[in-house]
């Protein structure tokens, strides 16, 4: 079963985010105390699922990623569709292209990551996300 396996969020712009147990998703804002949520933005919340991390020898939360899942095949994700994970609902906005920071983590992580860097999301409805709760796809 599609999980959360990691969880965090960026307080400080070009530092390590932080990781936390719970994250409070806010309607059309994106996780409380992250700063990369905006209102009416379509880049509130990030995925990237850990077996690609693992693969490529990068620590969870390092590619600036709020949710980490396990056992969640990302190639099922197109804008529009809509997962419910722990008591919020998120919708699936564009795919998450990977920018030049990534090579300050490793050069040459930029192209690695092509095409592999997860998904970004906007939050229909609130609620809180928690590390172990379960990802489904519902619409």
């Amino acid at each position: 079963m599609a999980e959360v396996a990691h969880l965090f969020l960026c307080k400080v712009h070009r530092m390590p985010m932080a990781e936390v147990e719970c994250a409070d998703a806010i309607e059309n804002k994106g996780f409380r105390h992250c700063i990369h949520g905006r209102p009416h933005s379509r880049r509130q919340v990030s995925l990237m699922d850990i077996e690609t991390l693992e693969e490529l020898g990068v620590n969870p939360g390092q590619v600036k990623e709020n949710i980490t899942t396990r056992r969640f095949d990302m190639r099922r994700l197109e804008p529009g569709v809509q997962l419910r994970i722990g008591q919020s609902l998120l919708e699936v906005t564009l795919r998450c292209d990977a920018c030049p920071r990534m090579d300050e983590i490793r050069q040459g992580l930029q192209q690695e990551l092509a095409g592999q860097r997860g998904w970004l999301c906007r939050v229909v409805e609130a609620g809180p996300v928690r590390r172990g709760d379960t990802i489904e796809i519902v619409k």
